[in-house]
């Protein structure tokens, strides 16, 4: 039989937790579904991560007001993916923030990873008829930018390329927590298809710098306690890695992009074929370890049209 494309054939219900980080900081998790944050500052909510529709954004709504009767003032992006931005709406917020080269990546790509995402996770997109279209940020920046919510400081840094080219990090130094986007995932695949292999290591080695106390990544388990943030830094390191090496290989030889999914299986099956949406991942994650050992620096786009056609290339 045939295997269902993507996570089509994932349509089960994730047990949803709220786990608390950090005085005032909570991880919104959903077994292996996109995660978010919440940013309790003096007078008034950040939330980190829109989620995929205005439906799923009220799931993540409803923990904060369990929380706090604040309201939602920022809403911040880490990186432009359909299932992290299209639920924006949702929270109101007078101001959103991306950075540049994310907003970049919804001008360029903005419409195509929408179509190329809903087919991929219908479950996710339960409810998309409430979607009001792509979404913008209100202000961007480049490197760093600090806001401040009262006298609570939130740090937001562009600190290299990895899950994509626009990825940033909101760091809280009050409470020594970071919240990382799909830079470090636990327990669960990255998702490499607009990635960058050569830099994401560097990336992390930028976060593990900051030696903090707990990480809501962007799938997965919140990480609290500094050996559980340093072993999914490594996993996260090692997942990457083990992806890139096997298609390199592959790629210097003339081999074939099906050449490339063997050997990435034959190295990676045995250490991550548990983890959360592996095998929805590995496709992307081949053919884009394949381009960029090919000297494709710039991930190409991702149509509905080209996910079907890669993925059945390489299915057996």
């Amino acid at each position: 039989m045939a295997k269902a494309f993507a996570s089509q054939g994932d349509m089960s219900e994730k047990k949803i937790s709220f786990t608390q980080i950090g005085d005032g900081l909570y991880a919104f998790t959903a077994e292996g579904d996109p995660n978010s944050g919440v940013i309790i500052g003096d007078d008034s909510v950040m939330i980190i991560e829109a989620q995929a529709t205005p439906r799923l954004a009220n799931k993540v709504i409803e923990k904060v007001r369990e929380v706090t009767d604040k309201p939602i003032s920022h809403l911040v992006l880490t990186h432009y993916h359909a299932v992290r931005v299209l639920g924006a709406s949702a929270f109101s917020a007078p101001q959103i923030i991306m950075s540049d080269a994310a907003r970049a990546m919804v001008v360029e790509r903005g419409q195509e990873d929408w179509d190329s995402e809903f087919q991929r996770f219908p479950r996710l997109f339960e409810g998309h008829e409430s979607i009001p279209g792509l979404t913008y940020p209100t202000s961007t920046f480049s490197d760093r930018m600090s806001v401040y919510l009262g006298k609570r400081r939130i740090d937001l840094m562009h600190v290299g390329r990895a899950h994509t080219a626009g990825d940033i990090v909101i760091h809280v130094p009050d409470e020594n927590v970071m919240f990382t986007g799909d830079i470090v995932e636990y327990r669960s695949a990255c998702y490499c298809g607009d990635g960058y292999f050569g830099s994401w290591s560097d990336t992390l080695d930028n976060i593990a710098a900051f030696d903090v106390d707990a990480i809501a990544p962007g799938r997965g388990d919140a990480l609290i306690g500094k050996k559980m943030v340093a072993t999914a830094i490594e996993n996260t390191r090692d997942f990457v890695a083990s992806t890139y090496r096997p298609a390199a290989r592959v790629a210097a030889r003339n081999g074939s992009l099906k050449d490339a999914w063997d050997a990435v299986r034959e190295e990676c099956d045995s250490k991550f074929a548990d983890y959360a949406i592996y095998e929805h991942c590995l496709p992307f994650n081949v053919a884009r370890a394949y381009d960029e050992a090919r000297g494709i620096e710039t991930p190409r786009i991702w149509t509905a049209q080209r996910d079907r056609e890669m993925w059945d290339e390489l299915q057996p």
